[in-house]
């Protein structure tokens, strides 16, 4: 998965630490959107709730994007879709989608009902990638103790 020296400079970068920083943020504002979604779709409150969610994941996304698009050129010599990383980059692709749709949806004047179903499958889309890259994570970490 990476050499000695994309350990090192994995490690070294700080490019890294703004990845975890951004990935736990996201994580978190996720967690908060689902609460909100489902209590909309539950009992009808909260959408201003799923609004604000719905703007700071699209902010973290594209953040956590740039980001790994950089760490990836350092890392690999590609912006994106490297193939160390191609599957975790089809999963951002894929998310980055899913939450622009939101406007796609706005234009057409979706209920609001519609509105936080596109949001609860974006989220969703979401979490898978971020699993893709945890898993992918643990594996550098295992490799790393390996040698």
């Amino acid at each position: 998965m990476y050499t000695a020296e994309q350990l090192t400079r994995r490690d070294a970068s700080p490019l890294t630490r703004a990845m975890m920083a951004g990935g736990t943020a996201q994580l978190l504002v996720i967690i908060i959107s689902f609460y909100f979604v489902i209590r909309f779709l539950v009992i009808g409150e909260g959408y201003n709730g799923v609004q604000i969610t719905f703007w700071l994941n699209v902010a973290l996304l594209w953040f956590n994007t740039v980001v790994g698009m950089l760490w990836e050129k350092d890392m690999y010599g590609h912006y994106f879709m490297c193939r160390e990383f191609f599957w975790e980059d089809v999963g951002n692709l894929a998310a980055l989608i899913a939450y622009h749709a939101y406007f796609v949806a706005l234009w057409l004047t979706w209920s609001q009902h519609g509105i936080a179903v596109l949001m609860l499958v974006a989220n969703g889309i979401y979490m898978i990638n971020f699993i893709q890259w945890i898993l992918k994570l643990m594996k550098s970490y295992g490799q790393r103790r390996q040698g």
